[in-house]
């Protein structure tokens, strides 16, 4: 990174009005605890316990990644709060009546962030740019774990190397095409991902592997500086394209500051001192200090911070691996009504609310979680508790009152070891021998991936926002490692349904094909669904337009502090 002191007006690249903001950020931040930062700058302040290592859009593959690219970077569309596809850089779009080209037509008045490569010009966003950042995605040597997004991305032959062309097409500076293989329905939610972000060919080149760490996009803040592990400064784009509903530009804060504390506890201690601005989710260390047993904010607090809630598309589940070739044939766990009973065994309302303070909802229905078209909103299609039924189904399987039930044994890691330990008590009490491994979450994964254990947590967030994302999971040519479905779950008529909805453009008739897919899931039973997660934001008095959505995503754009 630059040294600070030795930037002339120039590099900086930034106006001249915003050189006084800088300059009190730089002076300020690093000193002493004693100086306070004049209240005209507004700095929102987050920290982020599971630290960054890319500011590269290629590589933001978790949450905290995703978090800092949503501030630096855009795509040609985006989502809104409510999970609808809104334009972006792209201001409109058409897709064939074959579901198979996706035509999007540009702004004109989108740049890149300035540097000093751009010699003191703006450096417009045109289609050809978006041809270079996708074709960058998918190269090889780069090995972007989104490359994935763009499977189905129609491909040829390249006669001059092995490598494949992909169908991203410039028709001219305003218009991008992508031409598809076969049509896939959710392909518009893909593009909404930081995968799917624009960036300057020319930056990342000179830069080459370092621009993980000199970040050049189209978003609401300009990198300014990191020191990896410690602190991350975003300042606000003055020249950013998008404005709120009243014509204001938009972002409202002056800068974002990031700290990377790993101790959570003592995050909360800042936030409750005022230092940090907004943290996700709560630990189960200060759970029950901040809650009540039913999730709301204890009265000590309420006039202190603000909580929101909001559904999140996390499906927290149990899984079991059903391939009879690469399962023992004594495995128990093979027999539905087996898997069924379990289902039907353990109280899932009762965990949440001691276990969790009701925080998220009880998984009694599939496993699309509320929020997303398919979700079984009618309750017909889970597992309530039914100890009795459990039982008739473990008589049914030849093992009445567990009576020759071999023992089974359930993967988890220390974070569910709670959750696990009360439903290996439920179960235990109806003639099951449950035995839990503990293993180290790396380990876990490993060992899941390649098919090395029979029962095992699991869940699953949202890629994009479509039932779809989580049906895949279910689909036999997605068996693991190459895919996700880790269960080895095979069934022809439910495969049949899937590649239906893939082509199906309407969305009515793909949510009934969606419903219909987690029905069948949910009677051969390859998982347990536990509870569907929310998302707990808590934020500073003086903090407004923190919006929460369904996907955990942090827009800071349209927040204020005052």
């Amino acid at each position: 990174m630059p040294n600070l002191n030795n930037l002339s007006l120039s590099s900086l690249g930034f106006k001249f009005s915003n050189l006084l903001i800088i300059l009190i950020i730089v002076l300020f931040f690093f000193a002493c605890q004693k100086n306070k930062i004049p209240e005209d700058i507004k700095i929102f302040r987050y920290n982020e316990s599971a630290n960054i290592t890319s500011l590269d859009p290629a590589f933001a593959k978790d949450q905290a990644m995703i978090w800092a690219n949503l501030q630096l970077f855009n795509g040609l569309v985006q989502l809104d709060t409510l999970l609808n596809i809104q334009p972006c850089i792209a201001k409109s779009w058409e897709i064939s009546s074959d579901g198979l080209t996706y035509t999007f037509y540009l702004r004109d008045d989108v740049y890149f962030h300035d540097h000093s490569i751009f010699k003191g010009k703006k450096r417009k966003v045109v289609a050809n740019d978006f041809v270079y950042s996708f074709n960058r995605i998918v190269d090889k040597k780069i090995a972007s774990p989104g490359a994935w997004i763009f499977n189905l991305v129609k491909t040829q032959n390249n006669n001059q190397s092995n490598e494949p062309i992909y169908s991203f097409l410039a028709i001219n500076d305003s218009t991008f095409q992508i031409k598809l293989k076969n049509p896939f329905s959710p392909f518009l939610g893909l593009l909404t991902m930081p995968y799917a972000s624009v960036v300057p060919k020319e930056i990342v080149e000179y830069y080459k592997e370092d621009f993980r760490k000199n970040p050049i996009g189209t978003g609401p803040f300009v990198f300014k500086m990191w020191k990896e592990g410690v602190k991350l400064v975003f300042l606000k784009n003055e020249d950013y394209f998008e404005k709120d509903s009243k014509g204001n530009s938009l972002p409202y804060l002056d800068a974002v500051n990031i700290t990377f504390i790993i101790d959570k506890q003592s995050v909360f201690l800042e936030f409750v001192k005022g230092n940090i601005d907004f943290i996700s989710g709560i630990d189960a260390n200060y759970k029950d200090e901040v809650l009540t047993n039913s999730g709301t904010l204890k009265e000590k607090y309420k006039d202190k911070i603000n909580l929101t809630t909001k559904s999140y598309l996390n499906t927290e589940y149990l899984g079991f691996m059903i391939d009879k070739e690469k399962s023992p044939k004594d495995n128990p766990l093979l027999n539905k009504k087996i898997r069924q009973a379990i289902n039907y065994g353990f109280d899932r309302e009762k965990m949440i609310k001691y276990l969790r303070n009701n925080i998220g909802l009880a998984g009694l229905n599939g496993i699309i979680p509320k929020g997303l078209s398919g979700f079984d909103t009618s309750n017909s299609i889970g597992y309530n508790y039914n100890p009795q039924k459990a039982k008739e189904l473990l008589a049914e399987a030849g093992y009445p009152n567990g009576k020759g039930l071999p023992s089974i044994s359930l993967a988890t890691t220390s974070t569910y070891l709670d959750l696990c330990k009360y439903i290996q008590g439920q179960l235990n009490l109806l003639g099951f021998n449950i035995k839990i491994d503990v293993n180290p979450p790396g380990a876990l994964r490993e060992h899941i991936a390649q098919s090395k254990t029979m029962w095992f947590r699991g869940s699953w967030i949202a890629d994009y926002p479509d039932a779809e994302n989580y049906l895949s999971l279910f689909y036999s040519p997605n068996f693991c490692p190459k895919g996700p479905n880790y269960t080895h779950f095979s069934n022809k008529e439910f495969d049949k349904l899937y590649e239906q909805a893939q082509k199906e453009p309407s969305i009515e008739k793909r949510t009934k094909l969606y419903t219909d897919m987690d029905k069948l899931i949910m009677e051969e039973a390859p998982i347990i669904v536990l509870y569907y997660d929310q998302v707990l934001r808590f934020s500073q008095k003086n903090t407004e337009g923190l919006s929460s959505n369904p996907m955990n995503l942090l827009i800071l754009k349209n927040v204020r502090k005052l």
